[in-house]
């Protein structure tokens, strides 16, 4: 396991991912173990943009969003495995299977995001992803991803 001074900041995470403001949805990384698994956090706010419709008066984040936070999480796993330079690849969604929801993630709420790679070959990833708050299970997904070259 990556020791903590060695886990990605939100700096390398940035520069691991191209996602930015406001569809960046991983904020810190807790545990990184190279091709085997990563913990990540998303810290939920009410400032998040999605909050203002869904739903007014009653804000709950999106089962999707919550989906795309532990596949950004598991890209960052993905994406850090590999030899090959990270800004040279991308991760799109190939499937998304088994995926419940069991809790409503509300702001204020921390989203603990673990990701535990099934399969991982030169090309496709496939990852069983959880996300946690409070300790209590609120989602998981398995995550089907391909890698492809990223447009210069």
């Amino acid at each position: 396991m990556t020791q903590s001074t060695d886990l990605p900041d939100i700096h390398r995470i940035m520069n691991i991912l191209p996602h930015r403001y406001p569809f960046l949805l991983v904020d810190r990384i807790v545990e990184f173990e190279p091709g085997v698994r990563i913990k990540g956090y998303k810290n939920v706010t009410i400032n998040e943009p999605f909050f203002m419709g869904h739903f007014p008066g009653a804000p709950v984040m999106p089962g999707v969003l919550i989906i795309e936070a532990m596949a950004q999480t598991g890209g960052v796993l993905a994406l850090s495995t590999r030899e090959e330079p990270i800004g040279d690849n991308l991760i799109y969604f190939m499937g998304i299977d088994r995926a419940r929801f069991r809790k409503p993630v509300i702001p204020g709420d921390q989203l603990l995001m673990e990701c535990e790679v099934l399969k991982l070959r030169s090309r496709v990833c496939q990852i069983q992803a959880r996300a946690y708050v409070d300790g209590e299970l609120v989602a998981e997904a398995v995550l089907l991803s391909s890698l492809v070259e990223a447009a210069r």
